[in-house]
């Protein structure tokens, strides 16, 4: 995203674009997935003075303002990607971490019949599965 693109959406819900904003979401854009503190670290290499509670506080405005979504792959902090990816099912490694994706769709009858069922809409796109890739059940780990 250009920085003109982001100062325009910024400015259009009362908000001004600062280095910090702007470098946040560059480092989700490098980064693809992302944890807050991956984010950090990737921002304090351009910026050192920027903390880990503005990293937070910033995600948190880039995702209310639709720039970045969050995911769980751990139990830990959320993974952020952009917004403007194709939504995607997150296959999470429980042995080696890697995070592969799957197009959701994959998942739509599942989520019809618990639609019908249960009369429960699942957000398709922000579902991770959790088991272990070919690599790490075949033994090939790097």
């Amino acid at each position: 995203m250009s920085e003109s693109s982001l100062a325009e959406i910024l400015r259009a819900r009362g908000l001004r674009l600062t280095a910090q904003r702007q470098l946040i979401l560059q480092a989700v854009l490098d980064l693809g997935h992302a944890t807050p503190e991956q984010v950090h670290t990737a921002v304090r290499e351009v910026a050192a003075g920027v903390n880990i509670t503005t990293i937070y506080r910033t995600l948190e405005l880039l995702e209310r303002i639709g720039l970045v979504t969050h995911t769980h792959l751990s139990h830990g902090s959320p993974t952020y990607h952009a917004a403007g990816e194709d939504q995607h099912v997150h296959l999470v490694c429980r042995d080696c971490g890697a995070i592969d994706e799957i197009d959701p769709e994959l998942l739509r009858p599942l989520a019809d019949q618990v639609a019908s069922q249960r009369g429960f809409r699942v957000d398709i796109g922000h579902v991770s599965l959790f088991g272990v890739c070919v690599r790490c059940e075949n033994g090939d780990r790097k």
